[in-house]
């Protein structure tokens, strides 16, 4: 085996080729820089490691101690130089493959956009958009930290369609990127936004809407129907977060140790920027986003698998900064002082209780779902006491925009709302 640190170098020096070309371009997966970071710690980590692992200076804890000793056993079973030479090879195949993912993601063809729906009240940044049916008014909230479009995607993946073609006269609200105003706005300010949606969509059809709020847009979604349960008919909440303390404990804390840090950030741009927010989302599983450029890498180009990658990944690294005063909200009260789930989040004056909810609920949760855990959405299904649970076999996007979507989402979705009165 080479002498130690050696190889950990020289595999570095190839891995750093293999990457010049692709750090020009400035294309997703955001932030680039840290994916590419967490990477090489991964690989260095395994090259460094190596050789004191081979001769027993390394030694983990508990149950990691006991994998470490049945490698080391293995260890001394085979060739050592060649092992390592296995190991090198191995990491620039995988560090090559995401490379590649990256490129061909950036250079690959977009499908045309989706026919644009109709306007039909904007405000500030936000509009509101129509897919017009016969049917009782329904109201699509989707997330302040995500494009609208995710509800829209495409024709084989558009929930606001598919609702309309179901005989529901659909509207989306779309956020868009805070502008100027909305920069100075708090979750209330929004609200009143949703408000003001609200009465425009009573005032043109005659009829109190069905919400419907995916992710942080169900948080909303409740915090609407709190602050005058007579004029929304009944509610749908799909992925929405209510105990936030349901995540692992370290994320939390985590989160507590980062926050004066993140509030200082705040402060000095007005702002919680985009990669940010997507290094926060990434850190629940820090490699996952390696792996899946890696197996875009292998896809066929222009297939229906590799053009549904390139639609997901063109809206996720499409984000939205959060206004200050909403990433604050959101950081302190919900994810760290857990108020939504302790009676204290405060909308438009008062603490939400959705047991004082008494309108038709719909809860979904996705039972695969790692940005939303089930046991975070669950409490609302014991909280609402006219509530419908459903559990959805998906995960948080795939349950919104995967292959199924039709079937775990959008079908008893409809269903729900022709059956409410």
């Amino acid at each position: 085996m080479e002498a130690n640190g050696t190889a950990p170098m020289q595999t570095m020096a190839k891995m750093a080729e293999m990457f010049g070309v692709m750090t020009e371009t400035p294309v997703a997966p955001r932030p680039l820089a840290l994916h590419l970071a967490i990477q090489n710690l991964m690989f260095t980590s395994s090259l460094t490691a190596l050789p004191s692992l081979k001769d027993g200076s390394l030694v983990w804890k508990d149950s990691l101690d006991l994998q470490a000793r049945s490698l080391r056993e293995n260890l001394k079973k085979i060739d050592g130089d060649a092992f390592a030479d296995a190991l090198k090879h191995e990491i620039e195949k995988r560090v090559s493959a995401f490379a590649e993912g990256v490129n061909r993601f950036a250079e690959a063809p977009r499908p045309d956009a989706m026919p644009a729906l109709p306007e039909v009240w904007s405000e500030g940044t936000t509009e509101l958009l129509h897919a017009e049916a016969a049917g009782k008014p329904v109201i699509l909230i989707p997330s302040l930290v995500n494009r609208a479009h995710i509800l829209d995607l495409d024709p084989d993946h558009s929930l606001v369609r598919y609702l309309a073609d179901a005989g529901h006269d659909t509207y989306l609200v779309d956020w868009d990127a805070p502008g100027v105003e909305e920069m100075t706005f708090s979750i209330d300010h929004y609200v009143d936004r949703l408000e003001r949606i609200r009465d425009h969509v009573i005032d043109t059809t005659g009829e109190t809407p069905v919400i419907a709020g995916y992710c942080m847009g169900g948080n909303l979604a409740l915090a609407l129907t709190h602050r005058a349960p007579e004029r929304i008919r009944a509610m749908a909440l799909l992925a929405t977060p209510w105990d936030f303390h349901a995540l692992p404990p370290s994320a939390t804390a985590m989160l507590r140790a980062m926050l004066p840090g993140l509030k200082q950030l705040i402060e000095s741009i007005g702002n919680l920027p985009v990669d940010v927010i997507q290094a926060m989302f990434s850190s629940r599983d820090p490699g996952n986003v390696i792996r899946k450029f890696r197996r875009f890498a292998a896809m066929k180009s222009g297939g229906k698998e590799a053009n549904a990658f390139i639609l997901l990944e063109d809206w996720l690294n499409d984000g939205v900064p959060l206004a200050g005063a909403v990433a604050v909200e959101c950081l302190d009260d919900w994810y760290v002082k857990n108020t939504p789930m302790t009676g204290t989040w405060m909308s438009g004056g008062t603490p939400l209780d959705p047991g004082g909810l008494n309108i038709p609920a719909l809860v979904v949760i996705p039972d695969h779902d790692t940005i939303v855990p089930p046991a975070s959405a669950a409490p609302l299904a014991e909280l609402l006491p006219n509530v419908t649970l459903i559990k959805a076999d998906a995960g948080h996007i795939g349950m919104v925009a995967g292959s199924r979507a039709r079937t775990t989402l959008y079908a008893p979705l409809s269903e729900w709302i022709a059956a409410v009165q």
